[in-house]
């Protein structure tokens, strides 16, 4: 009998038996192989590359186009790059209304218009089957140099943007019904989706020369973002928890259902391998863009994450999200994400 797969992103050791070994035809031109942990493909150009990446958005409604566009302009943008285009695949229930594709396709239009992005194609119908929408959004930029996750060096710092569990704090509270959570708590949660986009950061950080890698914090959060990085890097990572920073309302959340922030989705948090003694500048070159803080670092040994109070536990996987973890506890009729 074959393996049942959860919800969720598919287990890397399933990628690497099927989907990434059944990539088509060579192609001299593609620099960055399709690889676990990596954002985006890299593409040669007669001058330059053509950075691309897709992502599907499957777990929320609320918003769902200006989700679509920013985190997937996330993807490209941890190669140091502005993205340039998207195209996009707008999925809908059927009885959906001209209204919720007018509505959907208005969050892309100013959410790619905020991240000076051109939307130039893609393709939308109504699909047998589905209890929400889902959008997937194709981005694309043009670029003399990037980095990847893949080029994370032994000794690099490991720093992160913002807070942990950005986006999953934002989903929790939207989708809750509030369940007893103070008003000041919700609302500062979805205040919290303000920040979902890693663009200005990213171009920011790479600037300065010293940042080696990026990676964004998305499905398994902070823990599955550094993880990822350090499996397509070859390294291993001390990662600190009582190091890693939070949002009141994160904290509040977070304990109220009983999850871990740092496997919790993190989209708008993003993940920089620094080249140690690099902290300062880099700190000092976001100080007008956002936050930034060390949280651990590469090493050649293992992947530890060091627990508060000093115990050191092995991370032997990518993580599974808190957030489809949490979904399966709830019965379906009830879900309201």
């Amino acid at each position: 009998m074959t393996r049942r797969l959860q919800s969720g992103k598919i287990p890397i050791s399933v990628l690497d038996r099927t989907v990434l070994r059944l990539t088509g035809a060579p192609s001299p031109y593609v620099v960055t192989p399709p690889r676990a942990g990596l954002d985006f493909a890299a593409v040669r150009l007669s001058r330059g590359y053509m950075i691309i990446s897709a992502d599907p958005i499957t777990g929320v409604t609320p918003r769902i186009g200006e989700y679509a566009i920013k985190v997937s302009a996330n993807d490209v943008a941890t190669s140091g790059n502005r993205p340039q285009f998207a195209e996009s695949v707008i999925l809908l229930p059927e009885g959906s209304s001209e209204d919720s594709v007018s509505e959907i396709a208005s969050e892309m239009d100013g959410a790619a218009r905020e991240l000076g992005m051109a939307i130039v194609g893609g393709h939308t119908e109504v699909t047998p089957g589905l209890t929400r929408p889902i959008v997937v959004v194709t981005v694309i930029a043009f670029a003399e140099r990037y980095v990847s996750s893949m080029n994370a060096g032994p000794g690099d710092t490991i720093m992160m943007t913002k807070t942990a569990g950005i986006e999953g704090t934002a989903v929790l509270a939207s989708a809750s019904g509030h369940m007893g959570l103070p008003s000041e708590t919700v609302s500062g949660a979805k205040r919290l989706l303000r920040s979902l986009s890693i663009v200005d950061e990213a171009v920011a950080a790479n600037r300065t020369g010293l940042v080696h890698g990026m990676h964004d914090c998305t499905e398994g959060g902070l823990l599955g973002a550094v993880y990822e990085m350090s499996l397509a890097s070859g390294l291993g990572f001390e990662l600190c928890e009582d190091k890693v920073p939070l949002a009141p309302e994160t904290s509040v959340i977070c304990r109220k259902f009983s999850v871990d922030p740092l496997r919790l989705i993190g989209s708008g948090s993003l993940l920089l391998a620094v080249e140690r003694g690099g902290e300062r500048r880099v700190e000092k070159a976001l100080a007008s863009v956002c936050r930034v803080t060390t949280v651990g670092e590469f090493n050649r040994g293992r992947r530890i994450l060091v627990k508060k109070g000093g115990a050191r536990e092995v991370v032997k996987d990518a993580p599974e999200d808190e957030l489809w973890r949490l979904l399966a506890r709830v019965p379906r009729g009830r879900r309201r994400l």
